[in-house]
């Protein structure tokens, strides 16, 4: 494997878009943001877009944001995919690795939330076992979006050892819509 280049960056950037998007739309064919959705999360400046290359193809993206307090800040990972000819090299844990130590060392985050589709079909149970992999663990609720037909279900990797979820996933999903509702609030 030759080196790889990681990039993060929290103002848009149209070129390295053109380079992360066909990853973007493949992963995520459905309920992914438009583009124009994307620059205004980086404008409010608590947004940012990570990407891994290998020379000059980008072979893994992510978009994270931040929320909560000072005393409790927490990073959403929104958006989180490997180029296909690269999946099942270990890079995906690998880039996590990189996002995870950045939000540690730059923002002093307490914990990782995403959220995974609840649907039980092979692709979801895959990307569950890979999250899993990566030390975040599953909470039981199941949380139903009115925009959108899919079922998710929170998981969180806590980085701090008083970080507790106390209740079945609840309070994790106010983190992720207060994080969505920024994005779409209109201005």
């Amino acid at each position: 494997m030759t080196s790889l280049k990681w990039v993060t960056t929290s103002i848009w950037d149209e070129s390295l878009w053109q380079k992360i998007q066909p990853i973007y739309e493949e992963a995520f064919p459905h309920g992914a943001k438009p583009k124009r959705i994307l620059r205004i999360m980086l404008e409010q400046k608590n947004s940012f877009i990570h990407a891994l290359f290998d020379q000059e193809q980008v072979i893994a993206m992510a978009i994270t944001g931040l929320v909560g307090s000072a005393a409790e800040s927490i990073l959403i990972i929104d958006y989180m995919a490997v180029h296909q000819d690269w999946r099942d090299q270990g890079i995906g844990l690998s880039f996590l690795e990189q996002i995870k130590q950045w939000a540690i060392d730059e923002h002093g985050i307490t914990a990782i939330v995403i959220e995974v589709e609840a649907e039980d079909t092979p692709l979801n149970r895959s990307r569950l076992l890979f999250w899993e992999k990566c030390g975040f663990i599953a909470t039981s609720y199941v949380h139903q979006y009115i925009w959108v037909p899919e079922p998710y279900r929170a998981m969180v990797l806590p980085l701090q050892t008083d970080f507790a979820v106390t209740d079945q996933g609840e309070s994790l999903f106010r983190y992720i819509t207060s994080f969505h509702e920024k994005a779409y609030r209109k201005r």
